[in-house]
């Protein structure tokens, strides 16, 4: 029986009404993603057509995901916000806070001693508030949500960029900031820019070595890192149907690395089978009444030119594995091409560690297809040159993957089996010899590969592949090696060469599980206290954001000039900085400092413009905060790429930064910006940028003016004297400038709820 069935049952039943008065708005055939937007206005039937990539629009998502680093701080703001309980079916993950170094049961010990009352605090958060929790152990939040709330046509935000991931049961799937996460929980609307949409077609079918991981790294290599901003992907095509639902989820989930508001697939006999397998044949029953519904039109598939925005063509027979990076994933590379990369950029041959699992790859057919390629070596007398890790999906996965024998295979190899958790993926990995900082390359089968994220080294080349083509490639201990072609030294010195991987979309004996990890809240929370102790060095309740004065901000100076690439994951490090996540005063303490300073071309190094002397980024704001002085960021293009961590924006807003200027934004971070009372603002003239010297002073001249549409004006004042004057544009709505007035939007929240 599926999780929250009568809402489920709630959704298809208006279907039809909905889809109907749309087409008959929009006068043209819709495209499945056009169709869950519209099932889902939070006025109910559309009144008017919407304009891609300009309509702002109010939507009613049907439920919310939280994982453990980021649900901290929503819960917090949830608890401001005066309601007795969640508006809308929600859970809570524990998954980020545990720490890849030993094994599963050592590490996650060692997790639940360390952060027992972070733990604590989400339980009875959770329980108080009719919130479910997956407690440590359980899984990582989008594969325990695509096996078990994920559902066709329906839509749902995440307060995780990964969130996406849902995409692959054909779910529209956002990933927001914790404070989208709580106007949701209190019942309000959700507001959403009108995605444009890009259509995917694919033909042919996979095979070899080729997995749907290849897909989304060859779409990356197609549209960069910030080529599907504001847009939704759709992918459909006879391809599309021979896919797995894990497969396609995989796609999805890397669509957060193009940018892409989401991404998903139509339903089929895929996630038929899937949704079966998990026990929800409920929601096949009911999908398949409104099946027409549950995908694009005919017309749209067949002509899709005329109703995408973009469209792009893939053959999946002719697609070859690809290994993308290294420090961005975007940069793709067929595997046939690899080793002339490898040599032509001076990287580190050698692999050091491949590494398999993460949000993006932990299913069981992931787990099978990399077993196949484990069980060989074993047969055919490879020894491994690389060490290997894995990290399950879910427990569910790693008890069936037990059961039927896989993690035996891998430990005779020698595999660290991690806890079923980020881990590394998201810098949680106390790897050995990380701190000596040492250039070296590893593969891994994850999202993301900024530079020092899986383990905090700057020169750890990371690279991004297919399970399969990880466990081959660690297997020979070389990033140039080629499954496909190239032979390997066995322990009798004979030269053997790999089969293709082969394995099952889902177990053959079904899923199965002891203790899945699940804690239902109580039916009336209304009695339960959560305590948080004003000693605390991890939770600290929140104070409210001042509101604006009204006032032009005036006599501001520049905190950095971010150079290049600047990710969330710059702002706001994760790693060890995740244990801070619910204290905002302390993870401030890593505000910017992964950030490039364009004067200096070194990070956490910044002008203290009170003393003249240079030192680190918090210490220097928080110098100016409490010297009464406001500043300003500037940053380049696609500031904020990444994850969906809202610290990113709280940090800066609580040390004092009043806006952040750049060239342009990624998606979530611009919405997190605005939520937390912030000027996101971007150069009307992109060589404005240049303008921009390390000693100037900042006057906004019509601030008072702000208006929607409206460009404002800031006068820069130069050490010497002299002047320029730029023009900034913003996408500020009047709802959102009403955010800027109040000091975030959710002190808008809490003065609505007080009248």
């Amino acid at each position: 029986m599926a999780f929250d069935i009568e809402m489920i049952k709630a959704v298809y039943s208006r279907m039809d009404e909905r889809i109907a008065v749309a087409r008959k708005v929009v006068g043209k055939p819709m495209a499945l993603a056009e169709k869950i937007l519209y099932t889902h206005l939070f006025e109910g039937n559309a009144s008017e057509a919407f304009k891609r990539g300009e309509s702002y629009v109010d939507f009613a998502p049907d439920r919310v995901a939280m994982q453990d680093a980021t649900a901290q701080m929503a819960l917090l703001q949830f608890m401001q916000a005066g309601k007795s309980q969640a508006a809308v079916p929600s859970t809570v993950h524990a998954d980020h806070l545990i720490q890849a170094k030993i094994g599963a049961s050592k590490d996650l010990q060692e997790s639940l001693n360390q952060n027992n009352e972070v733990f604590n605090f989400l339980s009875s958060v959770s329980n108080k508030y009719g919130i479910g929790f997956w407690k440590p152990g359980a899984g990582i939040i989008h594969q325990v949500v695509l096996e078990n709330y994920a559902f066709p046509g329906g839509m749902m935000i995440g307060t995780d960029s990964h969130t996406v991931n849902a995409g692959g049961l054909g779910m529209v799937a956002v990933g927001v900031g914790g404070a989208d996460a709580v106007d949701v929980m209190a019942g309000m609307a959700w507001e959403l820019k009108f995605p444009k949409l890009i259509g995917v077609k694919l033909t042919g079918k996979l095979s070899g070595w080729t997995a749907p991981k290849d897909v989304i790294l060859k779409v990356a290599g197609i549209l960069t890192v910030k080529g599907g901003t504001g847009a939704i992907v759709e992918y459909f095509g006879e391809g599309a149907e021979s896919l797995s639902c894990t497969g396609k989820g995989t796609i999805c989930n890397m669509g957060a690395e193009i940018g892409a508001t989401t991404s998903t697939f139509g339903y089929d006999d895929s996630m038929r089978r899937y949704l079966k397998a998990t026990d929800r044949a409920d929601i096949v029953e009911l999908a398949d009444k409104v099946a027409d519904h549950l995908t694009g039109d005919p017309e749209v598939y067949a002509e899709p030119e005329k109703y995408f925005d973009q469209v792009i063509e893939i053959n999946l027979s002719e697609l070859e594995p690809h290994i993308n990076g290294p420090f961005t994933p975007d940069r793709a590379t067929p595997v046939s091409e690899m080793k002339k990369e490898v040599q032509s950029n001076d990287w580190p041959e050698k692999v050091e560690w491949g590494l398999i699992g993460s949000c993006t790859n932990s299913s069981y057919e992931d787990i099978s297809r990399a077993a196949s390629i484990a069980k060989q070596a074993v047969e055919k007398g490879l020894v491994p040159k690389a060490e290997f890790g894995i990290n399950p999906g879910s427990e569910q996965v790693r008890y069936t993957i037990e059961r039927d024998g896989f993690i035996e295979t891998f430990e005779r190899l020698g595999t660290k089996i991690f806890t079923n958790a980020c881990g590394p993926c998201i810098g949680q990995w106390a790897r050995a010899g990380a701190e000596k900082q040492e250039k070296n390359t590893i593969i891994h089968s994850f999202n993301r590969n900024f530079s020092k994220r899986a383990d905090g080294n700057p020169n750890t080349h990371a690279f991004v592949s297919s399970p399969e083509i990880v466990a081959a490639v660690a297997i020979a201990g070389d990033l140039g090696f080629n499954p496909m072609t190239d032979t390997l030294t066995n322990d009798k010195g004979e030269e053997v060469k790999l089969d293709a991987p082969t394995g099952w979309e889902l177990p053959p004996k079904g899923f199965d599980v002891e203790d899945p990890g699940y804690q239902a809240p109580a039916e009336d929370g209304s009695g339960i206290d959560v305590v948080v102790s004003p000693d605390s060095k991890r939770l600290q309740l929140l104070e409210p954001f001042a509101a604006w004065d009204g006032k032009n901000i005036t006599g501001a100076k520049l905190l950095i000039k971010a150079f290049g690439k600047c990710t969330t994951d710059h702002i706001s490090m994760a790693g060890p900085w995740l244990r801070f996540r619910g204290h905002l005063d302390n993870i401030s303490d890593n505000c910017l400092i992964g950030a490039v300073n364009a004067y200096n071309q070194e990070s956490n190094k910044v002008k203290n413009l009170l003393t003249g002397e240079y030192g680190e980024v918090p210490a220097t704001q928080r110098a100016y905060k409490a010297a009464g002085l406001q500043t300003i960021v500037v940053g380049d293009h696609n500031y904020g790429e990444g994850s969906s961590r809202e610290h990113a924006a709280m940090e800066p807003r609580h040390l004092g930064v009043r806006a952040v200027i750049v060239k342009s934004f990624a998606r979530i971070h611009e919405t997190n910006l605005k939520k937390q009372g912030m000027l996101g603002l971007t150069f009307d003239t992109e060589a404005d940028y240049d303008k921009i010297l390390e000693d100037d002073t900042f006057n906004f001249l019509d601030l008072d003016q702000f208006a929607p549409g409206k460009q404002l004006t800031l006068e820069v004042v130069h050490a010497d004297g002299s002047k320029d004057i730029i023009k900034l544009n913003h996408t500020y709505n009047a709802q959102q400038i009403e955010w800027f007035k109040a000091g975030s939007a959710l002190n808008l929240i809490k003065l609505q709820n007080k009248a």
